[in-house]
């Protein structure tokens, strides 16, 4: 502290040493101290300054000079303590680290841009820190000293708007932030305006998490960074990624004002009708972006319902991967032909010339619109997860058919048994969905019901009967439960459907009855349902 008592103070200004804006007081008796820098300067003359107490493993500060190619400005420059200097035979840039108004450490800027810290860089703090009292409104972040003075500058001729930069770029932003967040946090909003890169942008996410909520703002460049648009003459439009900065909002957050143009938007993921027009009457249809469980006894017809949805899609011009993992791809092949041309060629290709058996494969799995995947039995659900985010991704698959569930979860290893491997196996089905916007048929098994009368002779489907875990029905937009009485003579080849869940508009019940024909290998609807569900 300045102890000179026989002049009087007569203003106070900028300080040639450390940049300060106004930590400089003059003197009536020519003498003038800075109390930033801690520097006194006796009547104006440069040679009586006194030396600062610096870190003998510093350098000298050295001189403030524009920077010509940077578009920065020797008053910047100044400002911020951005000095050029002599290091080991190199003329470097230094930008100088303070606190309680000392150097305590210097990135050293290489001509060819290698960078050197010296000091104590544990303790510096965030570049341009000490110019800035806590508590103001609105601090700007950038990735580097030089992007600071930009943007500095950019938004104020004489850099009094709060801006810093971390000290080691983007990998060690958020140990820099959390070092000095008392400081950071103490503005009422805070502009993160890192490098538009994939560090610079992820920085900038954790920078902001860090922080309290609405305070955050993240700025979107139309260039690398700030210098970038400084040097092309861009300038002004550093200060429109600065006040259109978007506040920060955790994923999955979405202000309601925001969603208009959805709102207007023509729905682009239009509904697939089932092959069943009382399954249609009650969920409106198939959507991509949904996953529908089947469900069913033993033996009742799941994968034959399956199939008839599959070749249905194809029909329709979609594109169906197909997943079977209770039978090989020519099992799963025949199959589908056999639909095309109303014959079981999965038991006999028997009276089937070779033309109608290539039309048929034409029209199914030979049409460019079906994939299958040539597994059999157990198998590591990571393979099976990463092969049908292949078919969405790398195939264009519109729709994928997972049978069935029971297989796909014998490859977990989970210490807490069935259940937790159904929990993990859905929530990454879950995620495939919602990640490709494909839509899933997935099979699942029932357990076995209380008392003497079985799924296998018609015991009516509820939620609570799915097998294993109830994550099936709580991931699941809909469910879909097939009823069939093997036993009864007059009902054996008579399936019930019902509709167990529906997210979609809330109603279940019995939607329909199908009709096995065992000579065609079809499965028909039955016309007097349909009437009972005009009223939806």
């Amino acid at each position: 502290m300045d102890t000179h008592e026989e002049s009087t103070l007569l203003a106070h200004g900028p300080c040639d040493n450390c940049g300060s804006s106004d930590a400089n007081a003059e003197y009536s008796d020519g003498h003038s101290f800075c109390f930033s820098c801690q520097v006194r300067t006796n009547g104006g003359d440069a040679q009586s300054v006194a030396p600062q107490k610096m870190n003998p493993d510093l350098i000298p500060i050295g001189s403030f000079l524009a920077l010509s190619k940077r578009r920065i400005t020797e008053e910047t420059a100044r400002k911020f303590g951005y000095s050029t200097s002599s290091f080991k035979g190199h003329t470097v840039q230094v930008a100088n680290y303070k606190r309680n108004g000392q150097i305590i450490a210097q990135k050293i800027r290489f001509p060819h841009k290698d960078f050197l810290m010296l000091g104590n860089s544990k303790e510096c703090g965030l570049f341009g820190q000490h110019l800035f009292r806590e508590g103001g409104k609105t601090l700007t972040i950038t990735e580097g000293e030089i992007d600071c003075l930009t943007a500095s500058q950019a938004m104020s001729k004489d850099n009094k708007w709060p801006c810093v930069s971390i000290p080691k770029g983007a990998a060690g932003a958020v140990k820099a932030i959390k070092a000095e967040l008392e400081f950071v946090s103490s503005f009422e909003k805070v502009v993160i305006m890192m490098d538009n890169d994939e560090a610079g942008n992820k920085a900038a996410l954790e920078i902001a998490q860090l922080l309290k909520p609405s305070q955050a703002f993240i700025a979107e460049l139309p260039a690398k960074d700030p210098s970038e648009l400084m040097m092309a003459g861009r300038a002004s439009e550093i200060i429109t990624a600065f006040w259109e900065a978007k506040p920060y909002r955790p994923d999955g957050i979405v202000q309601g004002q925001d969603i208009w143009d959805d709102i207007i938007a023509d729905d682009t993921n239009e509904s697939v009708p089932w092959p069943f027009e009382g399954l249609n009457t009650m969920t409106h249809g198939l959507r991509r972006g949904e996953l529908v469980t089947l469900t069913a006894g033993s033996g009742v017809g799941k994968s034959q319902v399956c199939r008839e949805i599959a070749y249905h899609l194809v029909t329709k011009g979609e594109t169906v991967g197909y997943v079977a993992l209770e039978e090989n791809v020519k099992r799963t092949a025949l199959g589908l032909m056999g639909l095309a041309i109303n014959k079981p060629l999965h038991i006999s290709k028997e009276g089937v010339s070779d033309e109608e058996l290539r039309t048929a494969f034409d029209d199914t799995v030979g049409s460019g619109r079906v994939y299958l995947y040539d597994h059999f039995g157990s198998l590591s659900s990571s393979n099976l997860l990463d092969k049908i985010r292949y078919l969405a991704k790398g195939c264009d698959v519109g729709w994928v058919v997972l049978d069935h569930l029971s297989i796909a979860v014998s490859g977990i290893s989970a210490p807490e048994g069935e259940r937790k491997a159904i929990d993990v196996l859905m929530t990454e089905l879950r995620s495939i969905v919602e990640e490709t916007g494909i839509g899933m048929i997935l099979v699942s098994h029932l357990k076995r019901p209380e008392g003497n009368k079985g799924f296998e002779e018609g015991l009516a489907i509820n939620l609570n009967s799915l097998r294993g875990s109830a994550a099936i029905a709580q991931l699941s937009d809909s469910v879909i439960g097939l009823e069939r009485n093997q036993q009864s003579e007059d009902e054996a080849n008579q399936v019930t459907v019902r509709v167990i869940k529906n997210r979609f508009s809330g109603v279940t019940g019995v939607a329909t009855k199908l009709y096995f024909n065992k000579d065609t290998n079809r499965l028909s609807e039955a016309e007097f349902i349909q009437d009972e569900f005009n009223e939806y």
